[in-house]
Parts: C-alpha cells; sequence; structure tokens
C-alpha cells in the first residue's frame, strides 16, 4: 500500500484555506494547515510534507520569503513549492520563480482542476520560465529582499528605542513612587511610634489584649510597607546601576544570627528547625553590613516561605581561598527548571497571582517578586556570584532548594554608574 502524500497549505484567508483543504482531502491526501508564514515554516520543517502550497500575501512574510527560507534549508532543496496568487502579470510570476518557486496557481482557485494540478506537480511538474526574464527577475527579487530587510531592520532599532526609552521611564516612575510613598510612611511611622510610646495606650494595651494583638498589628503591617519600599529602591538602584557600598568590617556570624533573630517568631510558629552554627560562620568580611544583611533576611525569608511547617531550613559557611561560599537550604517545595532560570529576575513569581497573599512568612505566602532579584543585585554589586539548584518542584513530595552564594573575603565593588 502506497504511502499517503502529505500537502501543507499555508493561507491566511480562511475560505480559502476551508475550501482548498477539502478538495485536497476528497483526492486523498494527507493535509496540514497553517495560517501564518512563521507557523507554515515551522509546520514544514517538523513534517516535511511532500508538497507546499503557499499565498504569495501573508501578513508576516510573502510566499516568496517563505520559500528563500525554506530552500536555503537542504530537505527542501527538491520539495515542489507552489504559489497561490492573483497576481497574473508576467513580472510577478517571474519574481515567484526567481525565488525558488516551483510553480503557481492563479486566485481564485480553479477547484475543477486543482487535484490535476497538484498531481503534476507531486509527479516532478514545474512551471517554466525563459531563462533571460528569469535572470532579470531574480536580480529584482534579490533587490526586493535586501530593501525589505533594510526597512524591517529600520522598524526593529526604531522599536527597540522605544523599548529602551519606556524601560528607563518605567524605572524613573519605579523609584519616584517609591520616594513618594516613603514621605507619608515616614510621618506613619512617627505618629505610630508616639502611640506605643503613650502611657495611657500603652497601660490599656496591657489591660486589653485586643487592643495589644491590634498596635502589634499596626507595627507588622506598617515595617511590612517599609521593607516593600525599602526593596523597590535597593533594586531600581541595582538595576541603574546606581548602587552605592558602604563598605566596612562584617562578621558574618553575627549578621545571620540577627538575620534569623528577624524571622524568629514565624520559625516558632511554623515549627521550623534551623540548623546554623555561628560559630562555622565565624567569618570577617569587608562588606556592606546593611545590604548583605537584607540579603540574607531575603534568603531566609524565602525558605521560610516555600517550606511546609514543620521543615528544615541549613545554612552553611565554607572558606576557599579569598572567598567564601555560604549555603542556603531547604526543604521546600522546590522549584521547576525552567523556573530556575527566571527566579532572580524582578517582579517573578512562581505563584498563582490570583492565590496571592500578603505575608511573607506564612507557607507559600506572598511578596511581590522582587526579594531574589535584589539578593542577586547585592551579591553581584560586592564581586560576587548567587546560584540555584533544585530537582525540581512537588508541593506533595519537597525536594528542597539550595542557594550558593560565592563571595570574595574583601568586597570588589563593580564601579559606580554616572549620572
Amino acid at each position: 500500500m502506497n504511502k499517503q502524500q502529505s500537502i501543507l497549505y499555508i493561507e491566511d484567508d480562511a475560505a480559502s484555506r476551508s475550501l482548498v483543504e477539502r478538495a485536497l482531502r476528497y483526492g486523498g491526501y494527507h493535509v496540514q494547515v497553517a495560517d501564518c508564514g512563521l507557523d507554515g515554516i515551522d509546520i514544514a520543517r517538523r513534517t516535511r510534507p511532500d508538497l507546499i502550497l503557499v499565498d504569495i500575501n501573508l501578513p508576516d512574510l510573502t510566499g516568496r520569503e517563505i520559500t528563500t527560507m525554506l530552500r536555503a534549508d537542504p530537505p527542501f532543496a527538491a520539495t515542489p513549492i507552489v504559489a497561490l496568487t492573483a497576481m497574473t502579470l508576467a513580472e510577478h510570476r517571474e519574481l515567484t520563480q526567481a525565488a525558488g518557486i516551483t510553480g503557481y496557481m492563479t486566485k481564485p482557485i480553479d477547484i475543477d482542476h486543482l487535484l490535476d494540478r497538484v498531481a503534476f506537480y507531486l509527479t516532478g511538474g514545474r512551471d517554466v520560465t525563459d531563462a533571460a526574464p528569469l535572470n532579470d527577475a531574480q536580480t529584482r527579487y534579490i533587490r526586493e529582499v535586501v530593501s525589505r530587510l533594510e526597512t524591517r531592520i529600520r522598524d526593529l532599532e526604531r522599536m527597540n528605542r522605544q523599548l529602551e526609552r519606556f524601560d528607563r521611564m518605567k524605572d524613573v516612575f519605579i523609584q519616584l513612587t517609591a520616594h513618594e510613598l516613603r514621605t507619608p510612611l515616614t510621618l506613619v511611622i512617627g505618629y505610630n511610634r508616639l502611640l506605643e510610646e503613650n502611657p495611657e495606650l500603652r497601660s490599656l494595651g496591657q489591660s486589653n489584649p485586643n487592643l495589644k494583638m491590634l498596635f502589634e498589628g499596626l507595627t507588622e503591617s506598617i515595617l511590612r510597607m517599609q521593607n516593600i519600599i525599602d526593596e523597590i529602591l535597593t533594586i531600581s538602584r541595582i538595576m541603574t546601576n546606581q548602587i552605592e557600598l558602604t563598605i566596612g568590617p562584617c562578621n558574618l556570624g553575627d549578621l545571620t544570627e540577627r538575620a534569623l533573630q528577624v524571622y524568629a517568631r514565624a520559625i516558632g510558629e511554623r515549627r521550623l528547625t534551623v540548623q546554623f552554627n555561628k560559630t562555622q560562620w565565624n567569618t570577617r568580611v569587608v562588606a556592606d553590613w546593611e545590604l548583605l544583611s537584607l540579603a540574607f533576611r531575603n534568603l531566609i525569608s524565602n525558605a521560610i516561605k516555600f517550606t511546609p511547617d514543620g521543615g528544615v531550613i541549613t545554612l552553611a559557611c565554607q572558606p576557599e581561598n579569598d572567598r567564601i561560599r555560604l549555603i542556603f537550604r531547604d526543604t521546600g517545595i522546590g522549584i521547576s527548571p525552567e523556573d530556575c532560570g527566571s527566579i532572580f529576575e524582578r517582579f517573578f513569581s512562581s505563584e498563582n497571582p490570583d492565590l496571592h497573599s500578603t505575608s511573607k512568612t506564612s507557607f507559600r505566602g506572598g511578596g511581590i517578586g522582587l526579594g531574589l532579584a535584589v539578593v542577586k543585585g547585592i551579591i553581584e554589586a560586592h564581586g560576587g556570584q548567587i546560584a540555584v539548584e533544585s530537582p525540581g518542584f512537588n508541593p506533595l513530595a519537597p525536594p528542597g532548594t539550595t542557594f550558593s552564594i560565592v563571595l570574595p573575603l574583601v568586597a570588589t565593588p563593580r564601579p559606580r554608574a554616572r549620572g
């Protein structure tokens, strides 16, 4: 039994596509269709059809461009490619053949003769043009391709300039917004402190658990807002290369211990075990204490957030000549391979935004997707590197995640951008 021959039809007009597809299927052919040039090329390279029918005028590529691209691929050197076109002038047909087209059919398609024409091309037939006009057509076609290429390059350059402009505007907007939010927040922090220090309110809080809980919730929310604004400003300075390090001696043991103390309550409530040997971390580095502390807090917060209750967080410190390797490992739900490549991007979140939670310490809690981007920026600003490893994502049998940081013992800040 002979193998069923396959035909690919690339056509953006749905009515024409449906009509020709039905006629070809009636003729016993296996038919695949595409409504644009790029999809057609992709299907052709995956399935290697015996014949390709292509409309000359498509929204993304012309039929001639599609043919040129396919002919450059050795498997399609001899594949019959037939143009369907309403352009009947001789010069248009010559241009079509100059691109490597086997033949052409005139639109609207004559359905009564379609199967005969298809059989003609499948058995080696081709439309012949005199050599002299064809040579001229090839020259015109090359000029046409070059002209279209130059136009597209100019369009891409213009779009790239616009994207760069929008990106700069976005960074400025984010930075200004954070500064505008910080001003009223400073007042709120001050008023909240006055409330906390008021003797009458403090006395009421001690006798009224609900009032005490209200004050604690208010303070916690204010600090949360302050942390978000600080993260936005930090990432803004990082992305514009305006981050400035205040270098000084730092004891990593003290720094890490204080970072853990920030989350001591959450760690206890979630029944998490933290394996941390301060003596092992008793290493002095020359770095920016505040920024490095922020990076460690973000990594610890991330581990808490994605580790189920009762899990384990392990912190390890390994000297390596003039550098130090820091390990932040958890027994959490892990990260998929595709997310590992995006985890340090700004505003990236592997969680469903519809299920977003504002808590940074509850299991699979929220955040705005800046924490790890901030970590990466701070570590690289010190001349270090950070990497992530995980066997994959599995909430039912958590495989864990490991973040590895390599820091120089003496920070080597990258040059700060001017302006």
